[in-house]
């Protein structure tokens, strides 16, 4: 391990914590930092409005957000790891497409919001969830079984771009025939949104959320294996179609987890690999994987930040912060891609 490699450690654990301190004070309504304290060391308030603001919906979102933020990122490390592609990211197969059928399906077909699906086994929020995690889940099925039947990284990734097209068209067609009130709560879904998981449904999503960063932990080896070629990884003894096998439900399980409870969230796991590159100079994904895994971590935080409009009782739409922050990361990757060394 570089001396790069850990001088950044606890810059960026610095600066997360920072962002996560930050997350906690700002928002919407003004809560001193003083009372935010007291409020997490269990004393009691007087204001039981600012006590249910932090516990009840900040503290949760900047967990949230803590979460979503490393696995996507994570997932972007690895796809364009073994697609050898560092424009890869975690909508590319079409995951995010499935997840995004799923709920279109409630929405827009069985209800115009989400209590409006009573009619099915689970109500509201879980609904989504559900549905979310079922189309996300199915895609993944399918790429996993391309993935044996095609050789190729190249036409498993065309084949994931054609399976996304396809929930895509889906998406219209149910988009058509829905009424507006229902193709309003898709969209305002769609726009994404970390403040959606509670207290009660943080620990499933974190515990999803940790399986997937730990099988790519794992995956680091030969992660750095495929960095050679697939021929070379062979040749040190990498099984390329089950790498390829878990590689890929790695990041199905993050992406899918992440898109279910946070909706569909755009950029992260496209620019933040890269961020982690430039900083590191390294394509190691010893050093790679964690300082990415901390960078997405606080991109989303920031992003988080940056959704608060000072003196508003309102935030900005998720989905319109990350592509302030990740679009200039690819062009700067785009005009530079010469000069940088990404499979090294």
């Amino acid at each position: 391990m570089n001396r790069q490699a850990l001088i950044y450690y606890p810059l960026l654990l610095c600066l997360l914590l920072v962002l996560f301190a930050g997350g906690l004070v700002f928002g919407s309504v003004h809560i001193p930092l003083d009372s935010v304290i007291r409020i997490l060391s269990g004393n009691e308030m007087e204001r039981l409005a600012w006590q249910n603001i932090v516990l009840q919906s900040r503290l949760p979102q900047v967990i949230t957000a803590l979460m979503a933020g490393a696995s996507l990122a994570v997932s972007g490390l690895l796809l364009q790891t073994l697609f050898r592609n560092p424009l890869a990211g975690p909508s590319i197969l079409g995951i995010s497409d499935g997840a995004n059928l799923g709920v279109a399906t409630i929405l827009l077909y069985f209800g115009g919001s989400m209590n409006m699906t009573a009619a099915l086994p689970f109500s509201g929020y879980v609904a989504l969830i559900f549905a979310s995690l079922i189309g996300a889940g199915c895609v993944l099925a399918l790429i996993i079984y391309f993935s044996t039947k095609v050789k190729s990284n190249v036409m498993l990734l065309i084949i994931g771009i054609m399976i996304g097209y396809l929930a895509s068209s889906l998406i219209s067609v149910l988009n058509y025939y829905a009424s507006s009130d229902r193709i309003h709560a898709f969209v305002m879904w769609g726009l994404g949104n970390f403040s959606g998981v509670s207290m009660h449904q943080l620990p499933y999503y974190g515990g999803v959320a940790f399986v997937g960063l730990l099988m790519a932990i794992l995956l680091i080896k030969p992660l750095n294996a495929l960095l050679l070629g697939e021929m070379y990884a062979a040749n040190l003894g990498v099984k390329i179609k089950r790498t390829r096998i878990l590689i890929l439900f790695c990041t199905g399980l993050l992406t899918a987890a992440t898109t279910a409870f946070c909706g569909p969230i755009s950029f992260i796991g496209l620019a933040v690999p890269h961020v982690a590159r430039l900083m590191l100079g390294s394509s190691n994904h010893k050093m790679l994987l964690p300082v990415t895994l901390l960078s997405g971590a606080c991109f989303a935080l920031l992003c988080n930040l940056l959704m608060v409009l000072p003196e508003m009782n309102n935030m900005l739409p998720l989905n319109a912060v990350t592509p302030m922050l990740g679009a200039p990361v690819i062009i700067y990757v785009i005009v530079n891609r010469k000069n940088i060394q990404y499979f090294d």
